[in-house]
């Protein structure tokens, strides 16, 4: 279950498991490590958000398009929270997924001065939508922003702060 690209650029990122019940836990640290090829051993610390949930960051090397990977593997498990982020490289777009259970997974390109990056597509039908009535520029601007889950996800970030953060490396 390694991630494989034609194109083995590596680069980097970092998971941030904002809650997990226990249960989950060995579970995410499997699945990543299967994805990036190492095991992982990240320090999960309760989470004071959400009594009964924990917390883990962990940085990660591997191949580019890790992260994608990461929140494909991690999407399916409904009682999780969690962000994860890929760098630019010199060949690739970088990349932040977030996730909530009522929200479901968001994604965007991130360019190499770290703004997100809004296709031309994805504006157009944000103007058709808010023209038609169905909703307000400004909302759907926000959902191509991603605000909807930086709003859930903040409570659980700051509750998170001063936690350690590992680092993984793999050798490509």
């Amino acid at each position: 279950m390694t991630v494989r690209t034609a194109d083995r650029t590596t680069s980097r990122g970092v998971l941030f498991v904002h809650s997990a019940p226990s249960a989950l836990c060995p579970h995410i640290e499997w699945a990543v490590g299967g994805l990036l090829g190492v095991p992982t051993n990240p320090t999960w610390s309760p989470q004071p958000a959400q009594s009964g949930t924990y917390r883990a960051e962990l940085s990660w090397s591997g191949v580019a398009g890790s992260a994608a990977a990461i929140a494909s593997a991690l999407r399916g498990w409904n009682h999780l929270r969690f962000e994860v982020t890929e760098e630019p490289t010199a060949s690739t777009e970088g990349a932040r997924y977030s996730f909530t259970p009522d929200l479901g997974v968001f994604h965007a390109v991130v360019g190499m001065h770290g703004d997100i990056m809004i296709p031309e597509d994805r504006l157009k039908a944000a103007v058709v939508k808010a023209a038609l009535g169905e909703t307000t520029l400004v909302n759907e601007v926000d959902k191509l922003l991603g605000k909807p889950w930086d709003d859930e996800l903040e409570t659980f970030r700051h509750a998170g702060e001063g936690a350690p953060v590992r680092w993984l490396h793999q050798v490509v």
